[in-house]
């Protein structure tokens, strides 16, 4: 739960380093993977990490520097990396600017609800788990190796000597 600023500000340090990791890993030939026809690639869903960066922040007064939801992805996975980094780095720099741990607590109107600002963050956060997941499903089928994010991957557990845990 963020109940201060420390608490997104590492958080958030944890998140963002978890997040490179993945977007790291991708190429250019990977980012057109789907799980199904017409469904979100996996560029497509790298995007969208970058690109709600500003646009979540954004409807609760948060300014971060970004690209806005009308710019297409671009098609180099390592420009995409590049731009999630910059985004990144001026969130946490606009959240510790913006708001203070008293204005956590406060109300903000958010997508037709109304949102504690403190629950704006987590929720950004969340996204950014969920969908960081589907990427790395797809990295599979692109035959990419997967980073480990909240504990080892498959092919860690390797690199430790050990047994993968199925």
């Amino acid at each position: 739960m963020i109940r201060t600023i420390a608490d997104f500000t590492e958080e958030w340090a944890y998140e963002r380093e978890t997040t490179r990791k993945v977007l790291d890993r991708l190429t250019d030939a990977s980012l057109g993977q789907e799980v199904t026809p017409g469904g979100r690639t996996l560029g497509r869903l790298a995007w969208h990490l970058v690109q709600t960066l500003v646009e979540m922040p954004g409807h609760a007064g948060i300014p971060v520097a970004g690209p806005g939801m009308e710019e297409p992805a671009p098609l180099a996975a390592r420009e995409i990396g590049e731009r999630y980094t910059a985004a990144a780095e001026s969130l946490g720099k606009a959240v510790e600017a913006t708001w203070t741990d008293a204005a956590l607590g406060e109300d903000v109107g958010m997508y037709g609800d109304v949102w504690k600002k403190g629950q704006v963050l987590s929720a950004l956060i969340k996204h950014e788990a969920h969908h960081r997941g589907q990427m790395t499903v797809l990295m599979r089928q692109a035959g990419l190796t997967v980073p480990g994010v909240y504990g080892p991957a498959r092919e860690e557990w390797a690199a430790f000597g050990m047994a993968a845990l199925d």
